[in-house]
């Protein structure tokens, strides 16, 4: 056993560090440790000796002890191992990736118990307005203090003062407790032959515990999910692992109820939603390989799983698979090389599959796997395009006269309709008619969006909230303030206008806006008790509304209008996904997409639902550019407080670019989202072929820099966001 160990700790700004080993302690490559870091002591992980070969090497007598092992299994080689490509790619400090991983402190700590609190149903004397709202948000569930004034929004102390009086209660919770296994014999579903063929492609796949890419390209409604679940029961009579990745949580709820009905009980969960408690929990169990089936959000790629078997990543199209802070990478891209370092199967299940994943396809790295028809002999909805240019709505609404009849003959019939627009809250903008002022967040140059159901204005890049004003700020004048366009909050009061009878539902995030809520919304519909669903992309999904029979798109070329790479490709997706919640059970479905732009390629090809002519056309546009997946892009974002200091570095970064061929360098400029969360920003876009070595490019060129500590200056490779 070496007497020294080199250290990654979870510090983002420092590299590996050189400890010494006490003697009588025992420690390998992966062991969880704590270090001494000046008077602090930090956790970190044991790395491969010889690893970081360019790191000086510290001589013994400089060394300090390492301060103790963690009681909790090492972090495995092949995670090891994705972590440094996973840092070497997205061109990411180690740190930061490894934090991922260790992603419950709690999970690291001795604890066997912890004291969460719940309502008691007894509502104390004195009822301030912030107990009130506390007590409303808190509602059935329960946490540690922290977690309880986080989402009632009020201060720890409202909470501790509502224990006291009684309102909340103690409750000892185990946070080892085993979770049941999944049975893969429960219930068997009768598959199509289709559906059959697949399901035997994926379980051989899984037997074989060999690298092998998936693309399982089923149209909506043509039973996906029956599909990958064959694969994780043979993963799971192998004894293996399995992670399903989702890109909502808000998806979650309706896979987990999916999932027991076919294995008799619920997967392990991770996503941002959970208690400390539970994080806790999932975290030890994956680690100890007793977590059979994962369901995740994104970060659960990167959890310490010692016996992985399958991947699946469902809806992979999806761009909240990218993360957009902190570490830039793509967990689709991410899965199919932890498929390949630890050699297992992975699954990228969509309707509409990203061109890059296509492309891989072509190239012959993938094998494509079809459903072209929907399961039990449904039928796919038949799709009409509503030019608002010659068929406007009325003066001041939204809804064209055909989707109004269409909505008029599907209430008639005891049917469901669902109304989408992508546009959270009642209005993207609100100005004065007086004066014309107009309502801007203080920290990013973004409009503040009027929500009606909360009366307040919020940013929705950095959550600034304040009420809604009775008057203008400017010219102080009453009753002056004016809503301009609409968002589902507006498109749900002109529903009630016109069908003041009909029973709505609003879906966005801040209506769905945990795992409890979205149940309570899929059983209402499920029960008939909802008329119109009016909703964001959060409907677009993974919901089955078998008398769900009309499915109108408000605007379809509201996604067109950001000049963004993949715009066009993301409103097909989008508008293919929610005309897909059509007609999946025995009743046909109808679509009505309401355009401006009846001539674009895009709108002409959901409209005669000619997929593979749009694939066709924007797969030739990439290549002309010479844009991904044919060629490569990187960004390069500076921010700073001190808007002359981001100035001043983005120059700097601009002028010292390398002259390379096959690579080009555009800017800096100021970033479309000039100040977000009151940071100045300046981008830098990178253009390059595919054989060109991008990371290595940048990584000397930034490395041969400085810059003020307030200053950052991110790397995002193959970004999905240009704002």
């Amino acid at each position: 056993m070496s007497s020294r160990a080199r250290v990654i700790l979870l510090n983002a700004a420092l590299g590996p560090l050189d400890y010494r080993v006490p003697q009588g302690m025992s420690v390998g490559p992966g062991s969880i440790v704590v270090a001494p870091l000046g008077p602090r002591q930090i956790v970190g992980v044991v790395w491969d000796e010889g690893s970081f070969p360019d790191i000086e090497t510290v001589g013994d007598n400089r060394l300090r002890n390492l301060a103790g092992v963690i009681d909790a299994p090492p972090v495995p080689e092949t995670v090891r191992r994705l972590i440094e490509w996973t840092a070497d790619y997205y061109l990411a400090p180690v740190a930061g990736v490894l934090r991922m991983t260790l992603a419950s402190m709690a999970a690291l700590e001795g604890a066997r118990t912890v004291i969460e609190y719940r309502a008691t149903g007894d509502l104390p004397d004195r009822m301030t307005e912030q107990r009130a709202q506390a007590m409303e948000r808190i509602g059935e569930r329960q946490g540690l203090i922290r977690e309880l004034a986080m989402i009632g929004g009020v201060s720890d102390a409202v909470i501790r003062g509502l224990v006291k009086a009684g309102a909340l209660d103690a409750v000892e919770v185990s946070i080892d407790t085993p979770f049941p296994a999944p049975d893969p014999n429960h219930a068997p579903p009768a598959l199509s032959d289709g559906q059959a063929t697949a399901a035997a492609q994926f379980v051989s796949a899984v037997e074989s515990r060999a690298f092998a890419p998936f693309l399982l390209d089923g149209v909506t409604g043509s039973g996906k999910t029956e599909v990958y679940f064959e694969a994780i029961a043979a993963a799971v009579r192998a004894g293996r692992q399995v992670l399903v990745l989702l890109p909502e949580i808000a998806l979650t709820e309706p896979f987990l109820e999916r999932f027991e009905k076919r294995f008799g009980t619920v997967p392990v969960s991770w996503h941002s939603g959970l208690r400390q408690s539970e994080r806790r929990r999932a975290w030890r169990a994956i680690a100890a390989g007793e977590a059979a089936v994962v369901v995740g959000a994104r970060s659960a790629l990167f959890m310490p799983y010692p016996n992985l078997g399958l991947i699946v990543v469902d809806e992979a199209h999806e761009a909240s698979f990218k993360q957009e802070d902190g570490v830039h990478y793509h967990a689709r891209d991410v899965a199919v090389m932890r498929g390949l370092i630890e050699k297992f199967p992975v699954i990228l299940a969509s309707a509409t599959p990203a061109i890059e994943t296509r492309h891989q396809v072509d190239l012959g790295r993938y094998t494509e796997i079809k459903l072209p028809s929907r399961f039990g002999g449904a039928e796919m909805p038949g799709i009409e395009g509503v030019n608002l240019l010659t068929d406007p709505p009325e003066r001041g609404r939204w809804i064209a006269p055909p989707l109004v009849r269409a909505i008029d003959e599907t209430l008639e019939k005891g049917e469901q309709s669902l109304l989408f627009l992508n546009r959270r809250g009642y209005a993207p903008l609100t100005l004065c008619r007086h004066c014309g002022y107009r309502f801007q967040c203080p920290n990013c140059t973004a409009w503040m969006v009027e929500h009606r159901l909360t009366k307040r204005l919020a940013c929705h890049h950095c959550g600034h909230v304040v009420p809604s004003p009775r008057f203008c700020p400017d010219c102080k004048e009453e009753d002056s303030l004016v809503a301009c366009g609409p968002g589902v909050e507006r498109i749900a009061d002109e529903v009630k206008a016109l069908w003041p009878q009909a029973r709505t539902a609003i879906v966005t995030s801040d209506t769905l806006w945990s795992p409890a809520k979205v149940a309570e919304f899929v059983k209402s519909v499920e029960a008939g008790a909802v008329d119109i669903i009016i909703g964001t992309q959060l409907v677009t999904k993974g919901y089955h509304f078998p008398n769900l029979t009309l499915v109108g798109v408000i605007d379809a070329d509201l996604g067109l209008e950001g000049g963004d790479l993949r715009a066009a490709e993301r409103t097909f997706q989008q508008i293919v996904q929610v005309a897909g919640r059509a007609g999946r059970g025995q009743k046909p479905g109808r679509v009505f997409i309401q355009t401006r732009m009846p001539e674009a390629e895009v709108i002409q090809a959901l409209i005669a639902g000619d997929t593979e002519r749009f694939y066709d056309v924007e797969t030739e546009n990439r290549r002309r550019a010479n844009a991904p997946p044919f060629g490569r892009f990187a960004a390069i974002i500076v921010s700073s407080e001190d808007a002359d200091e981001a100035a001043q570095v983005a120059r700097l970064i601009g002028k010292s670019a390398p002259l390379i061929d096959g690579m080009r360098v555009y800017g800096p400029a100021p970033a479309p989202l000039s100040v977000l969360r009151g940071r100045h920003r300046h981008r830098l876009l990178i253009h390059a072929t595919r054989a060109t070595d991008v990371q290595g490019a940048i990584r000397e060129w930034l490395g041969n820099l400085s810059w003020k500590s307030n200053t950052r200056v991110a790397v995002d490779v193959d970004p999905y966001s240009f704002m």
